[in-house]
């Protein structure tokens, strides 16, 4: 008998705890949502590493003892780039040649040095599966003598690095069977502008450069400098074409100097699934080896192999739907958010910039043999809404006095380029030095000019709340006879139908038709109906 009393007594605990249970399974009931899934890529670090390596050296036995340095010429190539966790890699190789007068006497000599770097930069986020671009430029170079037979070479670099690392972004784009429970939501649509692919592509090819060398005569120095002139997308395949330009210093037999400059073309394809013909291009293409008839051999026509990178950054606007919020007639809710980063390019654009100065040397210029230019860092700084970009620019010439000397003189000069950048934007620039530098000799030294480009893409950033999460919470209270079934008031300054449809439990449409409103319209200063859902 104890034992059936106490049976019946669980049994009617447990039938009357079961309503009770219901309503907290109701309470704790999450929200189905419906999501979009971006795949795209971020860029966890850009910047420009400026970084100086040193290197002695012995003179080949096969050279004279050095009585005078005169210049140095130099290439940087790009040989190798690691992702790692949180950090990036990048190592390369400058291939200098060193000129200089001989303690003998007679015509300019040189040497040939290789000096490898390595430089790291923290990318917060990197993981293997990232991508590094990278741009290694020799800012200057300079050597110095020790001995007769031994020299100190200093090399000073810029080597931009660019981290992109693959993500997954989900956004919240509305509620799944959103009527079952009485759900109202409010939905924005948007368009960010994103990364949708990072490739790269090295590609190699060889041709016959003719740089009017006759029996005798000698190459001292040889560079290349790439660049890519026109790029697009046709379904999948991203074409690009551009050209290396050869850059020559030469000795004829009778031991005039004198430079040539020669063009090599190329076209490549990479493919890029899935980006859309819409999309913009940025590609950039690196030299990482180049073989040519060793330096100081006789050449004719000769050829030219080279090793380069192609990188390329594809990115296209995508529109978003994003719930901005949610609220229920029937339920109360408990939501999360989130925020998420949304770009807007505001400015894409390439500003040339023409610039002149006046080298000044301490000896008179009989005739101007050489120039090249080396592009170092760029610097940002703000003007309110204007963005201000500064480029450093090393100018080196190679001239003969009045003495019939050979001599060299560098400058660093500053090009600067304004644009309008709101301040919530960020900049990404990169500079290229089209066409050539033209050197002649003026009063009081040598006059060069040469163009400078600005490549600028500017991105508006702005942080857009959105729902992450919701979930059912306690039923709200109907109206019964201590409460109101119409409430009457205003709107305050800057509220909305939305708002005020949310705060009461009810819809804008009732609002509005309660009020015989126009579609979106909230006057000011007016008594609005607020009916309440039953």
């Amino acid at each position: 008998g104890m034992f059936a009393q106490q049976f019946h007594r669980d049994a009617g605990a447990a039938a009357q705890a079961a309503p009770t249970r219901f309503v907290r399974e109701r309470t704790i009931m999450e929200l189905e949502l419906k999501r979009d899934a971006i795949h795209c890529f971020e860029t966890v670090a850009d910047v420009t590493i400026c970084q100086e390596e040193t290197q002695e050296a012995i003179v080949p036995d096969a050279c004279p003892d050095i009585l005078r340095i005169v210049e140095v010429c130099g290439q940087a190539c790009l040989t190798g780039k690691q992702a790692r966790e949180g950090m990036a890699t990048v190592s390369g190789m400058v291939r200098a040649s060193v000129l200089y007068l001989p303690e003998t006497g007679g015509c300019l000599r040189h040497m040939e040095l290789s000096v490898p770097f390595t430089c790291q930069v923290e990318a917060p986020g990197l993981t293997s599966q990232g991508t590094i671009l990278a741009d290694p430029r020799l800012r200057w170079a300079e050597a110095r003598v020790l001995n007769p037979r031994k020299i100190l070479l200093r090399v000073d670099l810029a080597v931009e690095i660019r981290a992109c690392q693959p993500c997954e972004r989900t956004i919240c784009q509305g509620v799944e069977a959103a009527e079952e429970h009485g759900i109202r939501q409010l939905q924005e649509e948007q368009t960010t502008d994103q990364i949708v692919a990072v490739q790269e592509k090295p590609f190699t090819f060889t041709d016959g450069v003719d740089l009017g060398l006759s029996e005798g005569g000698e190459l001292l120095s040889l560079r290349g400098e790439p660049s890519c002139e026109e790029s697009r997308l046709i379904g999948s395949k991203l074409i690009f074409k551009g050209s290396v330009e050869l850059h020559a210093l030469l000795r004829d037999a009778d031991g005039t100097l004198r430079t040539a400059r020669e063009s090599m073309p190329f076209s490549q394809i990479i493919e890029v699934p899935g980006a859309g013909e819409d999309a913009e291009c940025e590609v950039r293409v690196v030299l990482t080896d180049l073989n040519a008839p060793a330096i100081g051999t006789t050449v004719g026509s000769a050829e030219v192999t080279l090793e380069l990178l192609a990188q390329a950054v594809v990115r296209s606007q995508r529109p978003v739907t994003m719930l901005q919020d949610i609220y229920s007639t029937g339920w109360m809710l408990e939501v999360q958010t989130e925020e998420h980063t949304m770009r807007q390019v505001v400015d894409q654009s390439i500003r040339p910039q023409s610039v002149r100065e006046i080298l000044e040397t301490t000896t008179l210029v009989r005739n101007a043999i050489d120039g090249w230019l080396s592009l170092g860092e760029i610097r940002q700084s703000r003007e309110g809404d204007q963005m201000i970009l500064s480029a450093e620019v090393l100018i080196t010439a190679l001239y003969l006095d009045d003495g019939e000397e050979l001599q060299s003189i560098q400058r660093t000069v500053q090009t600067d380029c304004r644009l309008d950048c709101p301040v919530q934007a960020v900049c990404q620039c990169w500079c290229t030095a089209p066409g050539e530098l033209a050197v002649v000799p003026a009063a009081g030294g040598l006059e060069v000019r040469f163009t400078l480009e600005f490549h600028c893409l500017c991105l508006a950033e702005r942080r857009q709340a959105a729902i992450s999460s919701a979930r059912l919470g306690e039923e709200r209270a109907k109206p019964d006879g201590t409460q109101p079934s119409v409430v009457l008031r205003m709107a305050a300054p800057g509220e909305r139908l939305w708002d005020i449809a949310k705060a009461y439990g009810t819809t804008t449409e009732e609002i509005t038709q309660a009020n015989e409103l126009e579609e979106g319209c909230l006057p000011t200063g007016r008594m609005l109906l607020i009916p309440r859902v039953r």
